[in-house]
């Protein structure tokens, strides 16, 4: 697949998220959290779910927990738009609360699609939640 290709598929996959109903994660968001990062990156990092900070701003990891993603990136040499970052979901659960399984399984097909697109030499997860997505 090309750049543009894979840069294509993930605006489409982009999109999808922001308009998705298909868990009730929806119900209570303020901005879906697709991800973001470079379209030839061979490193994708998953999280759990967007928190406070994501769901205002509809961006993954920019809360505390991003900040130290950001500060571990940078002291391997990398920055964030080195890289793709997601979430197992893309909507934050309310209260902050652990992903239910039925909502990580209604967004799994967006993050095996993003996969799929990037086709990554590396996926690093980041929580419990997003490890077990690979490592059941």
């Amino acid at each position: 697949m090309t750049a543009a290709a894979r840069q294509a598929a993930l605006e489409g996959i982009a999109a999808e998220v922001r308009v998705c109903t298909r868990c009730r994660l929806h119900q209570n968001r303020t901005k879906a959290v697709p991800g973001e990062g470079h379209p030839d990156t061979e490193v994708v990092f998953v999280g759990e779910g967007p928190g406070y900070n994501e769901d205002q701003q509809g961006r993954p990891f920019v809360g505390a927990a991003g900040g130290l993603l950001t500060d571990l990136l940078r002291s391997v040499g990398w920055e964030r738009d080195q890289v793709f970052i997601t979430n197992v979901v893309k909507c934050r659960p309310p209260g902050n609360r652990d992903p239910e399984p039925d909502e990580i399984a209604a967004c799994r097909p967006y993050l095996e699609r993003q996969l799929q697109a990037l086709d990554p030499a590396l996926v690093v997860t980041l929580g419990r939640f997003s490890m077990t997505t690979f490592m059941p």
